[in-house]
């Protein structure tokens, strides 16, 4: 397997950033509503309840994390900024 370049693992490491900080702000969301059991954060994110622990939980990274993050915050109403200073 090649070495990542510099501006690769640049890259990913904002990624995983933008994912904590929406993990994040999408936990505080639900612990504001009161959503505290598995069960209770699938439904309110309108996932079945192993996929949402998954998502918010995972370390392993997924493509497709940081998008489907972003539509939940979106879902939740949680604002997110898209510029990189607030990563």
């Amino acid at each position: 397997m090649k070495p990542l370049t510099a501006e690769e693992r640049r890259t990913q490491t904002v990624g995983w950033l933008k994912i904590i900080r929406l993990r994040v702000a999408i936990g505080r969301e639900l612990d504001d509503r009161g959503v505290k059991t598995p069960l209770e954060v699938g439904e309110a994110l309108g996932l079945e309840a192993a996929e949402a622990q998954v998502l918010l939980t995972s370390k392993q990274w997924r493509d497709s994390d940081l998008e489907r993050l972003r539509i939940l915050a979106k879902r939740l109403g949680v604002a997110v900024s898209e510029e990189e200073s607030w990563w």
